[in-house]
């Protein structure tokens, strides 16, 4: 096995991929009911309005109904719910793919399109090739390493798409015109409004957005600390977009916990140890 290879399939522990398929599939659930709910009014919209993406059309994926969009919700929602458990990860994992997807070919293909679903899209169809994976197994496997390298291969992307997408329909105007005071002026927040009154400061602004989205890479080839500091600079980045504009990325943050330990969390673990040691605790004395 070559170098290349030995570096997509770098072994992780089953545990740690076990957390992040939990945390998918939840968000999967919550993306449903809280964070994307406006979907289930396109089962009422007009088929005339379907404007289908382009993976819609090749398939090619049925004109969005009442019955369709309203099948698919219940669908989803129970099979993800499912799927957070662990069990049969691949029959249940690839169900709820094929079922997000045609879920964001609905959501996406009446004019708004969001670039924030590539990378949960991949996990999403990666995450049932792993196979049974259980919380805190500290076994190592290629199958779990090559899942989420996909995975952050994707998060990065993403990036780079971004940046794509502001050259193609931008052009330069993106970075030295007034998009970013546009954004301020539009949806701005208290801690980005002063900003528009610094001459040239959002010109700026906008210089650095793109060096930084096409800087991400560095996250492959930083070490140690410095690695970790970068992974908590890609999330410092978002606070800040959504602090200023009040623009979240929830399911690219979500599959950008593909970088971090997540067999080190256990909050079932850790909720017992807890119930355990009040159990423990003596009664006070009458």
């Amino acid at each position: 096995m070559n170098r290349v290879a030995r570096w997509f399939t770098a072994p992780v522990p089953l545990g740690r991929v076990a957390a992040f398929r939990t945390l998918v599939y939840l968000f999967v659930a919550a993306d449903l009911v809280v964070f994307t709910p406006w979907v289930r009014m396109h089962a009422d919209v007009p088929g005339s309005l379907y404007q289908p993406l382009l993976i819609g059309r090749l398939l090619p994926l049925p004109t969005p109904g009442y019955v369709l969009v309203t099948v698919t919700f219940w669908l989803l929602l129970a099979l993800s719910l499912a799927a957070a458990t662990g069990r049969a990860p691949r029959l249940l994992g690839w169900l709820v793919f094929a079922l997000y997807l045609q879920w964001m070919v609905v959501a996406m293909s009446y004019g708004k399109v969001d670039h924030d679903r590539f990378d949960l899209l991949v996990a999403l169809a990666v995450l049932p090739t792993v196979g049974a994976a259980r919380h805190g197994d500290p076994t190592r496997s290629e199958r779990a390493g090559w899942a989420l390298r996909a995975t952050q291969l994707a998060v990065v992307a993403t990036y780079f798409l971004s940046t794509w997408a502001k050259l193609r329909f931008g052009g330069l105007d993106w970075l030295t015109g007034a998009t970013m005071t546009r954004a301020v002026l539009r949806r701005g927040t208290v801690f980005a409004e002063w900003s528009t009154h610094v001459p040239h400061l959002l010109v700026v602004v906008q210089f650095l957005i793109v060096a930084f989205e096409l800087s991400t890479p560095l996250v492959f080839v930083l070490r140690g600390r410095w690695h970790w500091l970068w992974v908590a600079l890609m999330y410092a980045f978002h606070v800040m977009v959504y602090a200023a504009v009040t623009i979240s990325f929830i399911p690219h943050l979500v599959a950008m916990t593909s970088f971090l330990p997540l067999e080190k969390v256990r909050p079932v673990v850790r909720l017992r140890r807890l119930l355990r040691r009040r159990a423990d605790r003596p009664l006070p004395a009458d």
